[in-house]
């Protein structure tokens, strides 16, 4: 019966803006999160039942147009928009933001993998290392190689650590007690090719680094050569003392839960007017 059609029509309305209403209801939740990426859910129509094929002319005979039904609505992808978030400045040195382009590598020391993030809430743990508050510890150059950044490792002779700083090109300059500094560590960054192949690992991280394709060859591969320096090679700035806001537009948000709603609600109908006919077709059977 072609009603059944139109009852296959709405049920995927349902299931799939459902999924639309999930992403605009996490990016909401998510408006205050540190260096939140919003996401944006696109649709795409179903396979469509084939009627009569079309064809070409042929002679005296005209051409024949196809005659298709669609099945209804599916998810076609939910993609991650990586525009620059606003920075709020925090006063607190080890709070980094990015101003442009590329990601914090931060490693997981026990399994040691890697992730990237935007999210630059770092601090300084009691064995020095810069590590995110779920304990990750930030990666950078040390001592002319990639490694964990670790502040007050090299202190001089009867002297403490005083302050530390981290200027625009990510160097970390301490500041020891007898009026010396010196330089220890650099911050670096990591772009990708495409950013669309990061998957989300929570806790604002992401993970699935070597199918993005990270620009270099491999995740800060290039750094004793300057590839992954900030401010170069088209990567961004560090800024101390900020963190990366949500980018996530909270008036575009709500036009969008608004569309996505009415969507639903259409698919929802369409299931009510198809039950309410098929139900009328039963009873004239009765009769």
């Amino acid at each position: 019966m072609a009603l059944i059609g139109t009852l296959t029509s709405g049920v995927s309305a349902l299931r799939t803006f459902s999924k639309g209403l999930e992403v605009i209801g996490n990016n909401i939740a998510n408006v205050n999160t540190t260096g939140y990426k919003g996401s944006q859910a696109t649709f795409a129509e179903s396979f469509s039942n084939t009627l009569r094929g079309s064809a070409p002319s042929n002679g005296p005979v005209s051409s024949q147009s196809g005659v298709q039904t669609g099945t209804g609505v599916q998810l076609a992808a939910i993609a991650t928009n990586f525009s620059q978030g606003a920075l709020n400045t925090t006063g607190v040195t080890t709070d980094l933001g990015i101003s442009g382009n590329g990601f914090f590598i931060v490693r997981d020391a026990t399994g040691g993998q890697d992730y990237a993030t935007r999210d630059g809430s770092f601090r300084v743990d009691d064995s020095g290392y810069l590590i995110t508050p779920g304990g990750l510890r930030l990666r950078g150059l040390v001592n002319g190689a990639v490694g964990d950044i670790q502040i007050g490792q090299n202190l001089p002779v009867g002297a403490e650590l005083a302050s530390i700083s981290i200027d625009i090109g990510g160097n970390v300059v301490e500041f020891y007690s007898d009026g010396t500094s010196d330089t220890t560590n650099r911050v670096l960054l990591q772009n990708f090719k495409d950013t669309s192949a990061l998957m989300r690992a929570g806790s604002n991280l992401y993970e699935s680094l070597i199918s993005a394709g990270p620009v270099g060859g491999g995740v800060l591969a290039g750094a004793a050569g300057g590839t992954n320096d900030p401010g170069t090679n088209g990567l961004g700035r560090v800024q101390a003392g900020t963190l990366e806001q949500s980018n996530v537009d909270l008036t575009q948000q709500f036009s969008e839960l608004i569309t996505t709603q009415r969507s639903f609600q259409a698919g929802s109908r369409l299931i009510t007017v198809s039950d309410s006919v098929l139900e009328d077709v039963v009873n004239l059977k009765r009769n």
